[in-house]
């Protein structure tokens, strides 16, 4: 029997459809579903190493949503599956005329096993801030690597040279920001997590690094030192 979780309303729902689609449009894979206490953590995976001498940097997208209190679960399905639920549910929604009231329940497709990157959990708490960055530089970074990575793989390159290339663009630090990847600001950009106008909060516990706006995270496992050493 599938497990379910309820967003708070439809327009939840067509929030969390714009977020997996953009996720699935860079990496068409899984979501990692965590849930307790009422919230909804979804995490998307935009980069990480497909082998043991790959340094692509591991870049996650997160977003939390509100949901009705129930069982805690933690559950990895695949992207398009959750997506075709969810567009099947927003289509329900929109026959009944009510586009936004009422708590609305979303079935979990069977979940997958095989996902590398789903095991690395990023914590929950102990995040210190150590500064800011802007979105339009983070926007400049996607941007100039996305030309970089078109113009040294042609169309018909095979898949190692391209896992090759994305790495090293990828995995390449920020002038400025030398404990940041550039992958971090392909992710932000691609997850529509940019674009506020506010400052961008890096903060910093253990081995990870996370930028913040207030549409969303991205996650960097990085090597364990402190950006405040």
């Amino acid at each position: 029997m599938s497990q379910s979780f309820s967003l708070v309303d439809s327009l939840a729902v067509s929030d969390l459809q714009t977020y997996l689609s953009r996720a699935a449009r860079v990496e068409e894979g899984s979501v990692r579903l965590i849930g307790g206490s009422g919230v909804l953590a979804v995490y998307t995976a935009i980069l990480y190493p497909r082998g043991l001498l790959d340094q692509t940097p591991t870049v996650l997208g997160l977003r939390t949503f509100a949901i009705e209190p129930g069982a805690g679960f933690d559950a990895v399905v695949p992207i398009r599956s959750l997506l075709d639920r969810l567009a099947r549910l927003a289509d329900a929604v929109a026959a009944g005329g009510d586009a936004s009231s009422g708590p609305v329940e979303v079935r979990m497709p069977l979940e997958v096993s095989t996902v590398t990157w789903a095991g690395i959990s990023p914590p929950r708490g102990g995040w210190t801030t150590v500064g800011e960055t802007t979105d339009g530089l983070l926007a400049g970074v996607s941007a100039a690597g996305i030309a970089e990575v078109a113009e040294a793989v042609p169309s018909g390159t095979g898949e190692q040279l391209v896992q090759r290339v994305r790495a090293e663009v990828w995995g390449r630090p920020i002038d400025g920001l030398e404990y940041v990847p550039a992958g971090a600001a392909f992710a932000a950009e691609s997850l529509g997590f940019l674009g506020t106008e506010e400052p961008v909060t890096i903060l910093e516990t253990g081995p990870w690094t996370r930028l913040t706006t207030k549409r969303g995270h991205t996650l960097v496992r990085r090597q364990a030192w402190s950006l405040r050493a």
